[in-house]
């Protein structure tokens, strides 16, 4: 079976489990929610929604950010961890977005990820939940971990991850796929104690597979 074969048979079943994907990231403005895809990195979507219950009291708008110090911003973000990285790239970020484009948030991935703190993980997650638009597929580590256990690649590199199943899944199915494999790696597929037996997808999966050929 290719893996175009095997993703059509993954794909609906995932579909049909998890319906219409939300995102897992509390905002209320579109650079709130640039904001929490940067505070996400190297930390749970779980950690970044207590941290900004409380950060986006104050921020809403970019402006926010260049009226605080960066100790301040440091002080609320400080439990997602590499808090004085992000806090310099959040704050470099608002002082980009006023320069170059009048504090609106570009909808080009080429523009996004000239902002300090956003890669293309980030530009993608920004893309598909603010504009529906489907530049990428977003690889993070659910969808790194669990596209390499299904067998649709072998790599741990994201940018060489998100070309590999760019190749063979269709565009209009990238957005849900990452939000798809980030539910399944939490509800089954889960990193230290995968519940291989309950899994709904375990016939297309080739870890399964090689599981099976192991206990014979």
């Amino acid at each position: 079976m290719t893996k175009k074969e095997r993703f059509k048979k993954i794909f609906p079943i995932l579909e049909n489990k998890f319906g219409k994907p939300k995102c897992a990231l509390d905002f209320e403005t579109p650079y709130q929610l640039m904001v929490a895809v940067i505070l996400s990195a190297q930390c749970t979507d779980v950690r970044v929604n207590i941290v900004t219950k409380e950060f986006f009291k104050v921020m809403k708008e970019p402006k926010d950010i260049r009226e605080m110090d960066l100790e301040t911003i440091e002080k609320y973000i400080k439990s997602t961890g590499f808090y004085k990285n992000k806090a310099k790239n959040i704050k470099l970020n608002a002082e980009m977005l006023l320069e170059k484009y009048n504090d609106k948030i570009p909808n080009k991935m080429e523009q996004l990820v000239e902002l300090p703190g956003v890669g293309r993980k980030t530009a993608n997650v920004v893309l598909g939940e603010l504009w529906n638009i489907r530049e990428g597929i977003v690889v993070d580590t659910h969808v790194k971990r669990l596209s390499n256990l299904i067998g649709f690649v072998k790599s741990d590199n994201p940018e060489i991850i998100e070309k590999e199943l760019m190749k063979f899944i269709p565009k209009k199915n990238w957005f849900e796929y990452s939000h798809y494999l980030i539910l399944q790696g939490r509800d089954k597929c889960i990193a230290r104690r995968p519940k291989c037996e309950e899994c709904e997808i375990r016939d297309f999966c080739k870890h399964y597979e090689r599981l099976q050929k192991i206990k014979k």
